[in-house]
């Protein structure tokens, strides 16, 4: 956004390179509302080493996601339009969804930086809560796998715009073979969903997602794995990005 604004600095940082490379896979469709960056020679996936990530059974009974409950500051206005960084405009579109589900939903946040109103907030519609800020590399891991399978927003730009974005921690949760509901942010016209990924704008759609996943949890187990290998795998991802590339 900020180059099609003709930010001076951005501009100069994107023209000093001859190859662009975006994680929106979205963009530069006709559904997407942000123009490609000159020099745009790829769209890719978040590459994952899924040797990395076990399949086995959940020993947590939570739908989980790890993240930021508020981020100021980095709001833009594009094209008369202002679009917001922080996800928890997303998540209060939403904040009864744990009374409307039997699934237990969990944020891991940090909980430091957590208002007490905030903190309330959630506690008071269901949202269970832990701290995000102990986690170091291996027990993410832990805590994902650990996981039924993943809920979450997706920031306010992306979903508006639909850039087609798909986080790198919801392709871990796939790669541990666990379901995952994430706002559409335009990725579902590329990546396959309804068994193992769920893409949603409304509230029906997310309880549309539970029931399918309790239905047959092994089922939507199985084809998140294969979501992620088809998609995910570093060497595929890594594979295809250098032949796009022509490396």
């Amino acid at each position: 956004m900020r180059f099609a604004q003709d930010d001076e600095d951005v501009r100069t940082l994107v023209e000093e390179h001859d190859d662009v490379v975006t994680f929106g896979l979205n963009i530069g469709n006709s559904d997407c509302s942000l123009p490609p960056l000159p020099h745009l020679r790829a769209k890719t996936c978040q590459p994952v080493v899924l040797d990395l990530w076990q399949t086995g059974p959940p020993t947590k009974r939570e739908f989980t996601t790890v993240g930021n409950w508020r981020q100021d500051g980095r709001d833009t206005v594009f094209e008369g339009n202002a679009y917001y960084w922080s996800k928890h405009r997303e998540y209060l579109k939403f904040i009864d969804l744990p009374k409307r589900t039997t699934e237990p939903l969990e944020l891991a946040t940090g909980l430091v930086r957590l208002s007490t109103d905030d903190s309330n907030l959630l506690k008071s519609n269901g949202w269970r809560l832990t701290d995000s800020h102990p986690l170091n590399v291996c027990s993410y891991r832990d805590y994902l796998q650990s996981s039924r399978g993943e809920f979450t927003v997706a920031k306010d730009a992306n979903v508006r715009l639909k850039t087609g974005w798909f986080s790198d921690r919801s392709a871990c949760y796939l790669a541990a073979g666990r379901p995952v509901i994430t706002q559409d942010t335009g990725f579902s016209t590329i990546l396959p969903t309804g068994e193992g990924l769920f893409a949603f704008n409304t509230m029906d759609e997310i309880l549309a997602a539970f029931e399918a996943i309790e239905c047959d949890y092994e089922r939507h187990s199985r084809a998140a794995r294969d979501i992620a290998e088809e998609y995910f795998k570093a060497e595929t991802v890594l594979a295809r990005l250098l032949s796009d590339l022509e490396l």
